[in-house]
Order: C-alpha cells, then sequence, then structure tokens
C-alpha cells in the first residue's frame, strides 16, 4: 500500500516537477548573460550622463560668469547713469532754488514800486488839496482884506484895491459860473461897475498876477476872463468901453487878435501868464463863448 503511494507520487513528480526543474535550470542559464549586458548598459548610461552633466555644468559657469560679467557692466554703466542724474537733478534743483529767490526778490521789489507809487500818488493828492486850500484862505484873506478896506470906505466886500480902483474878480465869487461877454458885463453893471479897462502896466501886471492864481485845469483858454474892450464896431479897430481906442500891441499875445476865420472874435480875453505877463490877450467870440470876467469901478 505504502510502495503503492510512493508509485503515484513519483509519476505525479514525473510529470509535473520535472518541467517545472527543467525551466529552471534554462532561465537561469538564459538569465546570466542579459543581467550582465543590462548592468553594462546601465554603466554606460551613467556614464553618457555624467559626462553630459559635467559639461551642461561647465557650460552653465561659462554662461553664468558671462551672465555675471555683462550683468556686472550694465549695473555699472547704470549706477553711472544714476550718479549723473543725481547730479544733474541736484543741478537742476539748485537753478530752481536760485530762479524763486530771484523771483523773490522781482516781487519784493514791485511790492516796493508799488507802495513808493501809492505813497507818492498821496503825497501828490495832499500837496493838490494844500494848494486848493491855500487859494481858498488866499481867496478868503483877499475877501477879508476888502470888508476891512470897506469899512474903511475905500472897496466892497469881495473887491481888490489897486490905487484908485476897485475890482471884482467873479472867480472868487464862483469857480463854475462863467458867462458870455454881454451877460459878463450886464453882471458887472448889476454890480455898479462895469468890464475892466486896463490902461497902464502897474495895472497890466496887476490883473496878470491876480488870474495866474485863479487858474485851473489844463486848458489855458479856458482860463481867461472877458475885459472891457472890443471891434464889434469895426472890425480891427479895438475900443474900450470907456470909448480909448487900444494903441498897446504888446499886451496881445502873438498872432493876436486874429478873428480866426471870420468867426466873429469881437472881446477881449485875458489869460494868466506867468512867463509873460505882458502877452495875456487873444480875440474871443462874444456870444457863444463862456468864461469867468472882471469888474472894475472907483474907489469909494
Amino acid at each position: 500500500m505504502e510502495s503503492s503511494q510512493n508509485h503515484t507520487n513519483y509519476r505525479q513528480g514525473k510529470h509535473f516537477g520535472l518541467p517545472y526543474e527543467i525551466f529552471g535550470r534554462v532561465a537561469e542559464r538564459c538569465a546570466f548573460p542579459n543581467h550582465r549586458v543590462v548592468i553594462l548598459s546601465l554603466g554606460l548610461l551613467n556614464a553618457v550622463l555624467f559626462i553630459s552633466a559635467v559639461a551642461i555644468g561647465v557650460k552653465c559657469a561659462e554662461l553664468k560668469a558671462g551672465s555675471l560679467q555683462q550683468s556686472h557692466s550694465a549695473t555699472s554703466q547704470l549706477i553711472s547713469e544714476l550718479r549723473f542724474l543725481r547730479s544733474n537733478h541736484s543741478d537742476v534743483i539748485e537753478a530752481e532754488e536760485e530762479a524763486k529767490r530771484e523771483l523773490g526778490k522781482v516781487i519784493s521789489n514791485h511790492a516796493q514800486l508799488k507802495k513808493k507809487t501809492e505813497q507818492l500818488r498821496t503825497i501828490s493828492d495832499d500837496f493838490w488839496k494844500q494848494i486848493v486850500a491855500l487859494r481858498a484862505d488866499k481867496a478868503n484873506l483877499q475877501a477879508n482884506i476888502s470888508v476891512l478896506e470897506g469899512t474903511c470906505g475905500s472897496c466892497s466886500p469881495g473887491w481888490d484895491l489897486l490905487n484908485s480902483s476897485c475890482y471884482f474878480f467873479s472867480y472868487t465869487e464862483s469857480r463854475t459860473v462863467k458867462k458870455n461877454w454881454p451877460d459878463s458885463r450886464a453882471d458887472c453893471r448889476r454890480r455898479g461897475s462895469d468890464l475892466i479897462v486896463i490902461d497902464n502896466p502897474e495895472e497890466q501886471t496887476f490883473v496878470s498876477n491876480s488870474i495866474e492864481d485863479m487858474r485851473s485845469g489844463r486848458d489855458i483858454w479856458e482860463n481867461g476872463f472877458w475885459i472891457g474892450i472890443t471891434d464889434e464896431d469895426t472890425e480891427g479897430t479895438w475900443i474900450w468901453i470907456n470909448n480909448v481906442t487900444e494903441m498897446e500891441q504888446r499886451y496881445w499875445m502873438d498872432g493876436e487878435p486874429n478873428n480866426a476865420g471870420n468867426t466873429g472874435e469881437h472881446c477881449g480875453v485875458a489869460l494868466p501868464s506867468s512867463d509873460n505877463p505882458w502877452k495875456t490877450r487873444y480875440d474871443g467870440k462874444c456870444h457863444q463863448q463862456t468864461l469867468h470876467w472882471i469888474c472894475e469901478m472907483p474907489k469909494k
């Protein structure tokens, strides 16, 4: 029975174990040479990879060195340009500050000039006010003198005395009221006098100096005073209102009287003249022109 079991196992081993054994041996024989080839191939591959890695490392090192050198050169150039820009920026800032200082000086000078101009304008206005006030004081003083003289039996209030005559200048009564020649004469007659007759050098000087102090405005022709002389009856023959013919040509301004353009300039006007008190007359338009006037009457 045991022999039979062993036989059975043998048969099974023969039929099943042997093939496995044979296959194992064959595989072992075939596997040994392939393993060596693989190992050799892997070694060669490692060598190639190592050599490639070394080459790549060397190349990278060269590239890195070149890149660092280029980077260093570019950095140096940028630093140099930055320093140049900083230097220029400093110059620009300094120039700007200098320009600000100069502008401040100009503004300060302008403000000082403006202040001085305002001061001069104020001084000029004050001087003009003082002149006006002094003229008013002078007129008041003359009026007071006339009053005092009137109380002594010489001239009425508002009239000036010269020798034996009293004179009224309409300007002292009103600076704005002006009349033509006929109305001016009518006003003198209402005052018991007539327009002035200038018949001697002393009287001529007195009239010239008096109206010089009454000058107002810049238009000299508007600063004149009607006087009692006319050539309405005969052109070119000047007659005083007391029927005395004017013989003194020296009192007329150069080129006067001229009856400009035949426009009816037939009445005499006395102008202020600080330069030459001997040439103060011109012929004006009796009816169209309005001026101040001078009245004259004998002392009481």
